[in-house]
């Protein structure tokens, strides 16, 4: 797979996902991909100013390249958050003008502000008046009767004119209201070539297309159009996809192999069992690690029936990891009695 040299740092993403893109998955991705852009899932601005900051927004180092996706619509407020993700590490804020809940909509941010350009205008200026790291933006290609492609042009030639250089497009529109956040992301037609027609109008922006993409393969085809590609649902219910991502799209890093993965997550496992975390937060967004291969059903069924089990911990991945057959070693995991589980 060939992406164009002129492109710049991230032109593979994971898309940001309520309830998938916490900590854990993140740092499950960064055994399968090194270079790939990592997205934390939507925090709003007011949990972030009045939260434990710790909480919502601590990562490990390794999740790095990450970017925190902010939900709001007040200026102040977010060039504040914006500073907090800065000293915290983070290495881009992403303003979320996509998202189509009623519960987004009533706090007046998420794909409701596509109808208020310039106040996003605002925040974004806001933003980057407060920070160094790159503040970008998400959004849709249109919202109820706004989806004419000169609707969206409005919107990026306003937010682009307060300094942002970065969109990322989910290429449907979003209906605001009669369809739910899951039919908003398969009903409404994809319009890619929306997206590729603002890339062509704006090709000082750098436009990342989102939206039904399953494989990197598709990625490719992308890649001649845009500047960079966002893979959402597929990342999760197919996270090996990204295997290749390292060698064919940033040149560099052999990929682990998936038992490989498992095995690597396990000191991390150890370390966050050991502080109280149960080790379904963590498995779960393992469960499809071995999706298409012989042995992927047993894997999900030992996690999903074993990993809630008092005790459960290190020897539970390593017998789940005994049901999947290992192409290439001969290795075999000890199948540590559950409550004898402290060490790797």
């Amino acid at each position: 797979m060939s992406v164009p040299t002129s492109q710049r740092l991230h032109p593979l993403s994971v898309a940001p996902m309520m309830d998938r893109t916490d900590r854990h998955f993140r740092y499950f991705m960064r055994q399968i991909t090194r270079r790939t852009l990592l997205y934390t899932e939507m925090v709003t601005a007011q949990a972030i100013f009045h939260g434990d900051c710790n909480k919502l927004l601590g990562f490990d180092p390794a999740e790095k390249p990450l970017s925190l996706q902010i939900g709001g619509d007040d200026p102040q407020l977010l060039a504040k958050c914006a500073r907090i993700a800065e000293d915290m590490g983070y290495d881009e804020v992403n303003l979320n003008v996509g998202c189509p809940s009623n519960r987004v909509q009533s706090g007046n941010f998420g794909a409701c502000l596509m109808a208020q350009p310039e106040r996003v205008a605002d925040c974004v200026a806001a933003m980057r008046g407060a920070v160094r790291i790159p503040v970008t933006v998400k959004h849709r290609i249109g919202i109820d009767e706004r989806d004419r492609y000169e609707d969206m042009v409005a919107f990026v030639t306003t937010v682009a004119a307060a300094g942002c250089d970065r969109f990322t497009v989910h290429a449907r529109k979003a209906w605001l209201q009669g369809l739910s956040p899951k039919d908003n992301r398969t009903i409404p037609p994809l319009r890619y070539e929306d997206v590729y027609r603002l890339k062509q109008d704006f090709p000082q922006l750098w436009i990342e297309i989102n939206g039904g993409i399953k494989t990197l393969q598709q990625a490719s085809s992308h890649f001649q159009q845009v500047d960079a590609v966002m893979i959402g649902r597929a990342a999760y219910d197919t996270p090996y996809i990204f295997a290749s991502a390292d060698r064919d799209i940033y040149g560099t890093d052999a990929a682990l192999t998936r038992h490989q993965v498992a095995m690597a997550m396990l000191p991390y496992i150890a370390r966050w069992t050991a502080q109280g975390t149960k080790l379904h937060s963590i498995t779960r967004h393992m469960l499809q690690l071995f999706h298409g291969v012989p042995g992927s059903r047993a894997w999900k069924r030992y996690l999903t029936d074993n990993s809630c089990r008092p005790g459960a911990g290190v020897a539970t991945v390593k017998a789940a990891l005994a049901q999947v057959p290992d192409p290439i070693s001969k290795n075999t995991y000890s199948l540590t009695p559950l409550s004898m589980e402290t060490q790797v």
